[in-house]
């Protein structure tokens, strides 16, 4: 067993992260919630890592989101 750094931790969190939305994205329909969770636990990861809690984080994203949109209108923004 091997404790990272800082540094290495967060490497092989975000190489964690394509992995695992790759899964994701090869995923059947059937197993598409346990990948989004794999998904969310590797964020959760980073964001502890980088001093946010979670909170603070769905907080961000609404502001986005009231100021953006979501994604639920499909609509897809070139460049």
């Amino acid at each position: 067993m091997t404790v990272l750094g800082d540094a290495d931790y967060r490497r092989a969190l975000l190489e964690k992260l394509f992995e695992e939305s790759t899964e994701l994205s090869e995923a059947p329909a059937t197993e598409v919630a346990e990948e989004i969770a794999d998904v969310l636990e590797v964020l959760r990861a980073i964001a502890t890592l980088h001093g946010h809690e979670w909170a603070d984080i769905e907080k961000v994203a609404e502001v986005k989101r009231a100021e953006r949109g979501a994604f639920l209108e499909r609509v897809y923004l070139e460049g």
